[in-house]
C-alpha cells in the first residue's frame, strides 16, 4: 500500500523522461473511458507520451463493461473474471487468460465480479498480401515457456504467434532470484511493461529504479534497458513490443 506520508511529502518513485516512464500505483489516477460501464481505467501511456500504442488498466466492478475501440486489442486478466462475447460466441478469462481482437472486430468485454485487467489498443499497420489477423482466446497456463538465451532461469512466453499478420508482441517474462538480463538493450521497438510479480531494478536510459509489482514502465525506441530480478521470489512481467513491421512505417 502507499505510504500517506510519502505522498503527503511529494515524494515518489514515478519518473517521466524523455524516452522512459515510470508509473508507480501511488501516482495513478482513474477516468472513465467513453463506453465503460461500472469500470475505470488508469491509462498508463499513448500518443500524448509519444507512444505508438495505448496501454491501461482496466478496473471492473461487478457487471462492468469495457468500452468500444475501432483498433485492435489485446486483454490479459490479472484477477477476476471476464466475458467475452463476439460473433455469437462467449467465453470466460480467468486469471491469465488473454484475448487478442482484431481491428473492427464487434465485441462486448464484461465482468461476472470485480477484475483487473492490463489492456493494450493499437492501430493495425497492415501489409499488402498479408491477411488480417485472427482473434486469439487463450490462457497463459496452456503456453510452453522457453529459456531467453539459454538461461534457465529467464523464462520467457509468447502469448501472440509470430506471424506477419501479427503488427506486436506480447509476452511474459518470468525471472528467478538473481537472474537478469545477459546485456543492456537499445532498439527500435518500444516497449509497455506492467509487472505483476516479485521485483527488482530496472536500467532506464541514464537512471536505476527499483520496482515491484503493480508498477507499470514505458520505453520509448532506443531506450538503454536492463533489469535484474531481487528479492526471495520470481519477478515476473507481462510486456509488449512493436513487432514485425519495417521501421519506415514508423509514423511518429
Amino acid at each position: 500500500m502507499p505510504n500517506p506520508e510519502l505522498n503527503h511529502l511529494g515524494r515518489t518513485r514515478s519518473s517521466q523522461q524523455g524516452n522512459h516512464l515510470l508509473l508507480t500505483p501511488d501516482t495513478f489516477v482513474r477516468t472513465p473511458l467513453p463506453g465503460m460501464k461500472h469500470s475505470t481505467a488508469i491509462v498508463h501511456t499513448g500518443t500524448a507520451v509519444g507512444a505508438g500504442f495505448t496501454q491501461y488498466t482496466a478496473e471492473f466492478e461487478n457487471d462492468g463493461e469495457l468500452g468500444p475501440t475501432s483498433g485492435q486489442r489485446f486483454v490479459y486478466l490479472i484477477e477476476g473474471q471476464l466475458s467475452l462475447e463476439f460473433e455469437g460466441r462467449r467465453s470466460v478469462l480467468n486469471p491469465r487468460g488473454y484475448a487478442y481482437l482484431p481491428p473492427d472486430l464487434p465485441h462486448q468485454i464484461s465482468s461476472t465480479k470485480p477484475s483487473r485487467a492490463a489492456v493494450i489498443e493499437k492501430s493495425y499497420a497492415a501489409i499488402d498480401g498479408v491477411s488480417a489477423p485472427r482473434a486469439i482466446i487463450s490462457s497463459e497456463d496452456t503456453v510452453c515457456s522457453h529459456p531467453l538465451n539459454d538461461d534457465p532461469d529467464l523464462q520467457v512466453k509468447c502469448l501472440l504467434p509470430d506471424e506477419p499478420s501479427f503488427d506486436f508482441a506480447v509476452n511474459t517474462m518470468l525471472y528467478q532470484p538473481g537472474a537478469a538480463l545477459s546485456m543492456v538493450e537499445m532498439h527500435v521497438m518500444e516497449h509497455g511493461l506492467i509487472m505483476l510479480e516479485g521485483g527488482g531494478i530496472y536500467r532506464l536510459g541514464d537512471s536505476w529504479y527499483a520496482v515491484t509489482a503493480g508498477d507499470f514502465i514505458w520505453m520509448g525506441p532506443w531506450c538503454p534497458q536492463w533489469f535484474g530480478a531481487i528479492g526471495k521470489v520470481p519477478a515476473k512481467y507481462l510486456i509488449y513490443k512493436d513487432w514485425n513491421r519495417h521501421p519506415l512505417r514508423n509514423e511518429r
